[in-house]
């Protein structure tokens, strides 16, 4: 009998591959930016992408939370997808592993967020206008 060898691949977690070639990601945090930052974010993703997704851990549950209502409400998107889990992370001071809350929001485009960007670009053109 002849032995076999098989390769690993370097990453043996398929969730690590799938979040490194994600380009319509945005991972929120609590004390980094502003929320308005992250609803104009997640415009722009949606225009560049047709969707967005939205990912927090542990107290950025909240903001990803409210990001995600502020575009429903305001007509800018629709709920596609909701995934929560808890993760373990490596406390760094003692070593340690932590269990954390995540939550994963998938979010689409809608019309109306294309409408808007075809009147703000009328408008921009109507300025344009009026000052010559």
């Amino acid at each position: 009998m002849g032995t076999m060898i098989v390769a690993e691949p370097a990453v043996k977690d398929p969730a690590v591959v799938e979040v490194a070639h994600k380009k319509n990601r945005i991972q929120v945090s609590t004390n980094k930016k502003p929320l308005y930052f992250y609803v104009n974010l997640a415009k722009r993703y949606m225009q560049d992408y047709n969707e967005v997704e939205l990912c927090a851990l542990g107290m950025a549950i909240g903001t990803v939370v409210t990001v995600s209502e502020i575009l429903k409400n305001n007509g800018f998107a629709r709920e596609k997808k909701i995934l929560t889990s808890t993760i373990g992370t490596t406390d760094g001071s003692n070593g340690r592993t932590v269990r954390k809350a995540k939550i994963e929001i998938l979010l689409g485009k809608t019309e109306n967020l294309k409408e808007r960007k075809n009147l703000d670009n009328s408008d921009s053109n109507k300025e344009d206008e009026s000052s010559e």
